[in-house]
């Protein structure tokens, strides 16, 4: 199961890569291969300075080694061995119109010191991020992730969905990240689902990303925007860079593992700010956006 589906995520990559530089039309992705001491290494692409991407990143990994002291204590386990592997992308446009995006599949295995697997699973998902609200576009996300999910179960998407409202909730600031999509994580094999079916069903989310978000960026590219459009942007930039320092799992994981640290901090943005106090104009855009945040809805 690992090496298909580090098979898959090399060619999907490829695919992601392939039709995000078509859409920005200028940058191209740069390519920078990795190796990690412990054992493993990655394929970092990253992509800045586009017509339409400021920064970006899809990057695939495969990690393996001795699980460390850390994250022992996190997963509840003793002295084990582990390999993991994953596509990780986050993409920041330029054009404030236009929502960051950030999506994840991975596969994890752990081992006893015999080599005997004693657990494996999937995680991963999708979420969409917006500085302006377009209802049609949160609509559309959320379509193709449900489209996606009920082909495998209909009870996925409502699950998966509220899982990820959970996740990416900035507590500190009692707001959520973005607007959601899909996240989950432990996915093991039962007599339902095996993790065959969930091979099928974490590709299926896979295939569905750039369906899920090209159309919108192709929508909203070329609206026209403010230095004060920019100003907020980078203010609510600002909150993502918030939550991936201080709550996500997977900076955590990345940085207690000895992790590539160019390629976890591929997430941040390149031009952020923090305003003193901030709180945007009664009856504006940018208020509207804030009050879904702190209470995420059904988009469906």
């Amino acid at each position: 199961m690992k090496n298909k589906f580090y098979a898959y995520i090399q060619n999907l990559q490829d695919t992601i890569t392939a039709g995000l530089e078509k859409m920005d039309g200028q940058a191209k992705f740069k390519e920078d291969i990795w190796e990690r001491t412990e054992g493993g290494g990655g394929r970092t692409r990253v992509i800045e300075n586009g017509a339409v991407f400021e920064k970006g990143g899809v990057n695939i990994s495969a990690v393996h080694g001795p699980l460390p002291k850390a994250m022992q204590a996190y997963f509840n386990v003793g002295d084990v061995d582990f390999f993991a592997c994953g596509l990780s992308l986050v993409i920041h446009p330029k054009n404030p119109k236009v929502p960051t995006v950030h999506a994840n599949w991975r596969y994890f295995e752990m081992y006893d010191k015999e080599g005997n697997t004693v657990n494996q699973w999937f995680g991963g998902g999708q979420d969409l991020t917006p500085y302006y609200l377009f209802e049609e576009d949160a609509k559309h996300f959320h379509q193709t992730c449900k489209t996606a999910c009920d082909k495998h179960n209909p009870e996925f998407y409502p699950k998966f969905k509220k899982q990820c409202d959970d996740y990416f909730w900035n507590a500190h600031r009692n707001e959520a990240r973005g607007i959601g999509g899909l996240f989950f994580d432990h996915c093991k094999a039962s007599e339902e689902f095996t993790l065959e079916n969930w091979y099928d069903f974490v590709t299926e989310v896979g295939n569905s990303f750039l369906e899920a978000y090209v159309p919108i960026v192709e929508k909203r590219k070329n609206l026209e925007y403010s230095q004060e459009n920019r100003n907020w942007q980078e203010i609510r930039r600002g909150r993502y860079v918030e939550f991936n320092l201080v709550h996500d799992k997977g900076t955590l994981f990345g940085l207690k593992t000895n992790g590539r640290i160019e390629s976890i901090l591929m997430s941040l943005p390149p031009h952020v700010q923090w305003v003193y106090d901030h709180h945007p104009e009664a009856g504006s855009e940018e208020e509207k956006l804030i009050k879904i945040l702190e209470n995420p809805i059904d988009w469906l």
